[in-house]
């Protein structure tokens, strides 16, 4: 049995970790933290083999180091902050660090279908799409994606009410077109990904480790 603590957990991602954790058959949730719910991340250490981490940018990375220091594995999909600054932590500790700029398993196709796409057109750009809380621009999950592919590819974003997690790269060259297209509806399409992410965590040969295709190919 894994036990986990969520910190973010009042927030929207907060809840949907929370309860895809009480559903998973070999998972215990041991703790919740948030300023919301008067909980702070230290109080939830002791009783957990890995933290998830749904913060926010300016907190995930001392969240992320106090997991290390701590001996606790940490999941993250907190993006907007520098992950280099985790791996003199992660150096230091026996506890491992996973991040994940996007947990849907249709978002990490997409961008391997960009990745290779991008080899045969001659230009690209990328345009996600997100709610309007949504703190940083571009989104993980495109900075990620143009890193990945070849060139240089412009993002543009959009932040609009009603909207959750969208992307699409479209890729252009002599008399043709390519759109690759990723649409996240609701929260729970992270979910899959996540509980992979808190499954394997405990076992990474390398840390921090970045992207959840590093998991699923």
């Amino acid at each position: 049995m894994i036990r986990v603590a969520v910190a973010g957990a009042a927030g929207r991602m907060g809840q949907a970790v929370v309860a895809a954790v009480e559903d998973a058959e070999d998972m215990q949730l041991t703790g919740k933290a948030d300023p919301a719910l008067g909980t702070p991340l230290a109080d939830v250490l002791d009783d957990a083999d890995v933290v998830v981490d749904f913060t926010r940018p300016d907190t995930a990375l001392g969240n992320a180091l106090e997991c290390l220091r701590a001996g606790v594995h940490v999941v993250i999909g907190t993006t907007g902050f520098e992950i280099d600054a985790l791996r003199d932590g992660a150096a230091q500790s026996d506890a491992n660090v996973f991040v994940a700029p996007n947990f849907a398993i249709s978002a990490v196709l997409m961008m391997r279908f960009a990745a290779e796409a991008s080899q045969h057109m001659a230009r690209a750009e990328i345009i996600e799409l997100h709610h309007d809380a949504k703190l940083d621009a571009p989104s993980g999950t495109a900075a990620r994606t143009a890193a990945l592919m070849q060139g240089d590819v412009p993002i543009h974003s959009v932040r609009l009410p009603g909207l959750v997690a969208h992307q699409e790269v479209i890729l252009g060259d002599v008399a043709q077109s390519l759109t690759i297209r990723q649409d996240s509806y609701a929260r729970e399409s992270f979910m899959p990904g996540v509980l992979i992410a808190v499954r394997r965590v405990g076992q990474l040969e390398k840390s921090p480790l970045v992207g959840l295709e590093h998991l699923l190919f």
